[in-house]
């Protein structure tokens, strides 16, 4: 039984990353800076060991991972920026050295070591560099886009109007995968570090068209989904980022060996979009958001 320290525990890779190595039967350090959240509670009653930690608090750190075997790392510029990320990043690899951590799992983003451009995945390759410069056995898992986020944001938007919006060609394919597979085959590399030491590996659980997306949705949520390509400028307004990113998507695209991953790995359980959009409770999410009553 091995005692693995996991940040972002309350959110969604590191909470799916927690509950496989619970179910698991190992010893859980679930790190968040919001220990009282309902999502770190949920953790709790499952078993995990939850601890505050702030990558801006070296202290906090420190307690953390004092006598973990492991760490699963997981960064995100989202809520502050790229440059926060690759500093609040590093300060959680040095705390991990410096507390002799064992083994370390960093997840990165597939391609983000190919110079892409992005500057979500650019931050992500900086903090990849820095971690292979320690002297901690390491292993970097890298996810392509998430199904997850076809549950949110613009998407589920253009959902409630039956429109599947997207800023890629309908012909152009994706690869995507789980919160669930993530954290799946996080557990399975912390579980066999020796196998996966020194690695970097793009992970994927399945590779459709925007039309063919459009096309699933359309079957899960009884709804006629019809796909619509969001033209670059408009996310442009928004994020450039993000409009990198559905750039990269368009044009070199994200490339993952999704066949060889399942016969290399079927204890992953890896889901298709399709099983991963079944699964979903459609009738809420689809729900149209409650009007405020006025004020008299």
């Amino acid at each position: 039984m091995l005692t693995i320290a996991v940040t972002g525990a309350t959110g969604a890779q590191g909470g799916a990353t927690a509950r496989a190595l619970l179910a698991a039967g190992h010893q859980v350090r679930a790190l968040t800076r919001t220990p009282a959240a309902p999502a770190a509670e949920a953790l709790r009653r499952l078993g995990a060991d939850v601890r505050r930690a702030d990558f801006d608090d070296s202290l906090s750190l420190d307690a953390a991972l004092a006598g973990a075997d492991s760490l699963f790392a997981v960064t995100t510029p989202f809520g502050t920026d790229t440059a926060t990320e690759v500093r609040q990043g590093k300060a959680l690899l040095d705390a991990a050295v410096a507390e002799g951590v064992g083994h370390i799992v960093f997840t990165s983003a597939a391609h983000a070591d190919r110079g892409t451009g992005i500057p979500h995945y650019d931050s992500k390759d900086e903090i990849e560099r820095h971690l292979r410069a320690t002297d901690i056995p390491w292993t970097v898992i890298a996810p392509a886009a998430f199904m997850d986020n076809f549950a949110s944001g613009w998407t589920l938007e253009g959902l409630r109007e039956n429109t599947f919006a997207w800023p890629m060609p309908a012909d152009r394919p994706l690869t995507l995968i789980p919160a669930e597979d993530i954290g799946a085959f996080a557990a399975l590399v912390l579980q066999r570090r020796a196998a996966f030491t020194g690695r970097r590996i793009d992970i994927a659980s399945d590779e459709l068209s925007a039309a063919r997306i459009a096309a699933v949705l359309s079957a899960a949520t009884d709804r006629p989904v019809t796909h619509h390509e969001v033209p670059l400028s408009q996310v442009r307004t928004h994020s450039h980022d993000l409009a990198a990113m559905f750039a990269y998507f368009g044009s070199t695209g994200l490339d993952v060996d999704v066949t060889g991953l399942r016969r290399a790995h079927p204890e992953v359980g890896w889901h298709t979009f399709a099983d991963w959009a079944a699964a979903q409770d459609w009738p809420v999410l689809l729900a149209p958001a409650p009007r405020e009553t006025p004020l008299p």
